[in-house]
């Protein structure tokens, strides 16, 4: 089936599935939009799907099946990784446009299905790094248009997030940054180094991933479950400027002007203040009613996941080193 054309002035008809922490947000912004008309939530969680439901005065449903039943255009796709396929799938056959949170799905092979699924019924297939709508991470990609990069070292920290099981660092949090490296250099990650350790998860919770990208920039991510605080930094050095971001209080910081006695000018770049799940989500309803190609497309969201497979291969990495463990509570 093929994707209905949205007509002017009409709101477009749109429903979340699953409504977890993540996919409570999609609902939330959802809900809020002028374009959107929304249709309601579907989770197998009835108690949570009835919370939210009832916060925000819209439908619950107890499966996507129901939900996409009720002639809905459009869904967000917010459901646990390892049934985004399944669910994908079922939608675009309808010619239901879709945004899917990252990863796009649990496997290559099974984010490729969906992206030849989206061509062939010409639905419009978003994927959700909302990383790259943060305001500070956008105020980073202006600066460095006409640049000539060198390095980026980006560092992504925190503790153990309660909610995670069946992932370790690389896929809940690197797979961010690897997309933002791609992005920043427009350029294909083609060398990779990683450095793997599970110390007190049963995935691995430590990870230092070196690339090189077909530009020839030199990228580093550092990324663990172990500090007790959350950090969220970006560094980028071009042989003009050196750009530092702290992502989470949106400050970005341009030096330049370096002089051979090792003086230099510094300055604050200016940074929005919108919130970035709202504009991703407003971006995927623009591209849908509009039929232009998606902030985030199938096939980026594809090549982010394979690098972030690539780190995990036991090939291209040491043996882990197991620390103490510790007993959750």
């Amino acid at each position: 089936m093929q994707a209905a054309i949205v007509s002017a002035g009409r709101r477009l008809r749109v429903g979340v599935i699953g409504v977890g922490v993540m996919g409570s947000n999609h609902a939330r912004v959802l809900a809020e939009l002028p374009a959107v008309e929304f249709v309601g939530v579907a989770d197998p969680d009835r108690v949570q799907a009835r919370s939210v439901a009832q916060a925000l005065g819209c439908a619950e449903f107890p499966d996507f099946a129901t939900l996409i039943e009720q002639g809905v255009e459009a869904v967000t796709i917010a459901a646990p990784t390892h049934v985004h396929q399944e669910i994908a799938l079922a939608c675009i056959a309808r010619g239901i446009h879709v945004l899917v949170e990252k990863p796009i799905a649990s496997s290559i092979t099974e984010g490729r299905a969906i992206v030849a699924a989206a061509r062939r019924a010409g639905v419009t297939l978003m994927i959700g790094h909302v990383e790259r709508f943060n305001p500070a991470v956008q105020a980073i990609k202006d600066a460095l248009r006409g640049e000539d990069i060198l390095s980026i070292a980006i560092t992504r920290v925190g503790p153990f997030p309660p909610r995670m099981s069946n992932v370790g660092v690389v896929i809940d949090l690197a797979v961010h940054d690897i997309d933002l490296i791609r992005w920043f250099t427009d350029s294909e990650l083609v060398e990779v180094q990683p450095q793997l350790s599970s110390a007190v998860a049963e995935r691995e919770d430590i990870a230092l991933l070196q690339f090189r990208t077909a530009s020839g920039v030199l990228a580093h991510i550092n990324t663990n479950w172990l500090t007790p605080f959350k950090a969220r930094d970006v560094q980028v050095a071009t042989r003009r400027k050196y750009i530092m971001a702290d992502l989470l209080t949106r400050q970005v910081t341009e030096c330049f002007g370096f002089q051979p006695d090792g003086a230099y000018s510094m300055r604050h770049l200016p940074v929005g203040h919108a919130e970035p799940l709202r504009a991703e989500i407003a971006a995927f309803v623009a591209a849908v009613r509009s039929g232009t190609t998606p902030a985030v497309t199938g096939e980026e969201g594809v090549a982010s996941l394979e690098i972030a497979m690539r780190c995990l291969r036991p090939a291209h990495a040491e043996p882990q080193r197991k620390g103490p463990r510790r007993v959750a509570g």
